[in-house]
């Protein structure tokens, strides 16, 4: 269990029209800080994390206070074909396995440019990447820029992938709650009410069902803007 607390300042800089908003809305330097306190509590062993809530929240503030050697950096897309812009240590047989797990399973595709394949296409091929060139990764605005049934295939693709890949685990930061149901996490950090949530087996016939942990410790504290 880990307790979080970030707190953010931002300095005015004191123009006219800064003074002007200020005097005429009595707003002063506290009313800019933003602060967050919450309770991360996952599983002792789990494979897939989720982070996520409203715009607004904390949701990427709090990934990069906890997780921060976990976010993908290593985004960049150059080559004329996306099969030559996955790292160059990794194997074709694996890069085909990982193409074909995440559902990017289009060969033609795979000899394309990344800015002309579909935004669908072109989150598959960053998660395929991500997830070759390391073993913990965060993926912030997971499924943001696809529509819902994209968003469901992705999901579902890569809660089975990530079972042939035992020694990965990854978190996904999103403010798409419906992703809950398809992406199957093992545990669950919801910003709108700054609790932990993590996945109860109840049996076979049971498909999904989250119990609350640290209730109390983790608190909203409502005018959050990040």
């Amino acid at each position: 269990m880990q307790n979080i607390r970030i707190v953010k300042d931002c300095e005015i800089e004191n123009t006219y029209r800064v003074s002007r908003i200020m005097a005429d809305f009595d707003v002063s330097p506290d009313h800019l800080r933003n602060e967050i306190v919450c309770t991360i509590a996952p599983p002792e062993t789990w494979s897939i994390g989720l982070i996520c809530g409203a715009s607004g929240t904390g949701k990427t503030t709090i990934a990069k206070e906890v997780f921060p050697d976990w976010i993908n950096e290593n985004e960049i897309f150059t080559h004329k074909s996306v099969i030559d812009d996955m790292p160059e240590d990794i194997s074709m047989s694996e890069i085909e396995k990982m193409f074909y797990a995440v559902g990017f399973g289009s060969v033609p595709s795979w000899l394309k440019p990344y800015s002309v394949l579909s935004n669908g296409e072109q989150m598959r091929v960053k998660l395929a990447k991500a997830l070759l060139g390391d073993d913990k990764v965060l993926f912030d605005e997971f499924t943001s820029v696809v529509d819902r049934n994209v968003a469901k295939t992705l999901s579902m693709a890569l809660k089975k992938c990530l079972t042939h890949y035992p020694q990965k685990q990854f978190i996904a930061v999103s403010c798409h709650k419906d992703i809950i149901e398809w992406l199957q996490p093992d545990w669950i950090l919801d910003t709108d009410t700054m609790q932990t949530s993590f996945h109860v087996a109840q049996g076979p016939k049971e498909s999904l069902t989250f119990e609350n942990v640290g209730e109390g410790l983790g608190r909203s504290l409502g005018n959050i803007i990040i």
